[in-house]
């Protein structure tokens, strides 16, 4: 009786237990429902890892098409802070498109036009909102690889059949056969076929383990899918049509799928029917069976299973840069013109927290001219990447911002390359080459910005290089946005670019930068004055001052005596 109670008791404990387990996890759910609507707009902290965020490129990588925002492009402009500046994604498939489209800007209105719709409609339907962005969080993330690098791996595996372990089963049920017809045989059969089948488990087992995560996240893409596609989205008619025929194309990987995907797999829970099902795998090898099923499936369905990936990071990232627009209420969507124009209005750059704001209008290329820390840098790429984000997620950080449809590239916060030999010059004339090449190919014109334009070189020669490849830059099919502190190209080139300039005032030994873009060149020369205030000798500032002063009037250096 004893017994009893103890038993009575201790499944009354674990009930308990089940039942808080329940009401904790679906408290939560709720906590996090409830989160997607009071803190919308509000950036999720996430800690990026460097190689888990490295990862993150993999889908581009894989969908990469004509044009796209190159390396040297994308780090010039510091693109990465701006992903997490944008990344109010909860899934591995949100984050992945995301950052696939900010590299791959559109030259297409009717593409951008529909995504505007999409992110519209999720900005003013919180409900529709917030049950899609549930669904993306139960989906989640793929740890520090990305889905694209587990479906590679699944190559790996070559071709797996199922005979050894149908053989395997057939045995075990010859054997449980054989005990009807002669029990003492049957049972010594029984044995030997248990110990065989139990130790090439493992053995497979422990080959298959590792991809098996690729299958988890299939299956939540699929379970996800058909949950996202019962919803009544009609902004989404088209995308949910082609979530449910991919879906249904992976019917066969999902049927059975417990077998192989329960939770409580080989999981030692201690849960008496887990434990039996854990020996009735091991004996008849069914998930083994069930993975090669489940293999060939994904190997015949990977195209439904890219589109899957495909639709539901769009829809996403659409969400995401809405959420975006919440959380920075000086934005403005762009205009588009078929002409080779920039013009905004009070333009910041996102990752600046308190920006001085500038207009611009523009119609043939510009040079910037200015003091160091006054300003050129920074405004070069507000510009860029405004145009990226027009072009992308149809977002400007402006008051408006009109512009025409470019392939955007710059050359400008280059550096040695010692692993691969190159000095600094030569880095840069390599990246400037690659923008002329870029003017040789047919379509939309070029959006280029270059700061310093061979800095890495002699005065005499860069100025004469210099002008000659801005004059380059600034043909028909290219706009170009240069930054120099060589003011003889603002004369040399004034036929074919629109002086602007940045300048500073110095105040009781102090320099103050108003960030503000004037018209003009800069007339202003404070360089060797920054010296004095940094506290350099007053003879060689004086000294400094002079011999620029006599250079100017004769046009020559004279040597330095003793």
């Amino acid at each position: 009786m004893e017994y009893i109670i103890f038993a009575a008791v201790m499944l009354g404990f674990v009930l308990i237990l089940m039942i808080k387990g329940y009401f904790d996890y679906r408290k939560e759910e709720k906590n996090f429902i409830r989160k997607l609507y009071t803190d919308y707009g509000i950036l999720p902290q996430r800690e990026y890892k460097t190689e888990q965020f490295a990862n993150i490129s993999h889908y581009y990588e894989k969908h990469k098409g004509s044009f796209y925002i190159d390396d040297i492009t994308w780090n010039d402009l510091n693109m990465d802070e701006v992903f997490k500046k944008l990344n109010y994604t909860f899934s591995a498939a949100g984050e992945e498109y995301l950052y696939y489209t900010l590299r791959t800007p559109f030259s297409d209105k009717k593409i951008l036009e529909k995504r505007e719709e999409i992110i519209d409609y999720f900005r003013t339907h919180a409900d529709e909102r917030a049950g899609c962005q549930f669904l993306f969080a139960k989906l989640g993330r793929t740890g520090k690889f990305s889905i694209y690098d587990y479906l590679d791996y699944l190559d790996g595996l070559g071709e797996r059949k199922n005979f050894r372990h149908y053989a395997a089963l057939a045995a075990a049920l010859a054997s449980i056969a054989v005990m009807f017809l002669n029990l003492p045989i049957g049972l010594l059969l029984l044995v030997g076929v248990f110990i065989y089948n139990i130790l090439s488990y493992f053995k497979i087992k422990n080959e298959i383990d590792p991809y098996i995560v690729s299958f988890s996240y299939i299956f939540r893409l699929t379970d996800m899918t058909d949950k996202l596609c019962r919803k009544k989205i009609p902004v989404l008619k088209e995308e949910l049509d082609c979530l449910k025929k991919a879906s249904e194309g992976l019917n066969g990987f999902k049927r059975g799928s417990y077998i192989l995907m329960s939770a409580q797999r080989m999981s030692g829970s201690g849960n008496p029917l887990e434990i039996f099902l854990d020996y009735f795998r091991m004996i008849f090898h069914l998930d083994l069976i069930k993975f090669n099923n489940m293999l060939s499936e994904v190997r015949k369905h990977i195209h439904d299973i890219d589109k899957m990936l495909t639709i539901a990071g769009e829809i996403e990232t659409m969400i995401a840069i809405g959420a975006f627009r919440e959380g920075n209420a000086d934005f403005c969507i762009p205009e588009f013109t078929d002409e080779k124009i920039i013009s905004g209005k009070n333009i910041y750059h996102p990752l600046i927290r308190e920006p001085v704001k500038n207009d611009i209008f523009t119609e043939k290329s510009v040079l910037i001219t200015g003091s160091n820390a006054s300003g050129k840098s920074t405004f070069l790429k507000t510009i860029a990447v405004n145009n990226i984000l027009a072009q992308t997620i149809h977002t400007c950080m402006a008051d408006s911002y009109l512009t025409g449809m470019f392939r955007i590239c710059s050359s400008m916060t280059l550096r040695d390359d010692i692993q691969g030999g190159d000095s600094y010059y030569m880095v840069e004339i390599k990246a400037l080459k690659r923008i002329m090449d870029e003017l040789k190919k047919d379509g939309i014109p070029v959006l280029c910005f270059v700061d310093e334009v061979l800095r890495g070189t002699n005065t005499v020669e860069r100025i004469a290089a210099s002008a000659q490849i801005l004059k380059s830059l600034s043909g028909d099919n290219c706009l170009c946005f240069a930054a120099t502190h060589d003011i003889e190209l603002t004369h040399i080139l004034q036929q074919d670019y629109k002086n602007y300039h940045f300048e500073e005032n110095i105040e009781d030994n102090d320099i103050l930068f108003s960030y503000k873009i004037m018209d003009g060149r800069a007339a202003t020369r404070n360089a060797i004055k920054l010296l004095g205030i940094m506290g350099y000798d007053e003879e060689i500032v004086e000294k400094a001052e002079n011999m620029a002063a006599e250079f100017m009037v004769k046009g020559s250096w004279e040597a330095l005596g003793n």
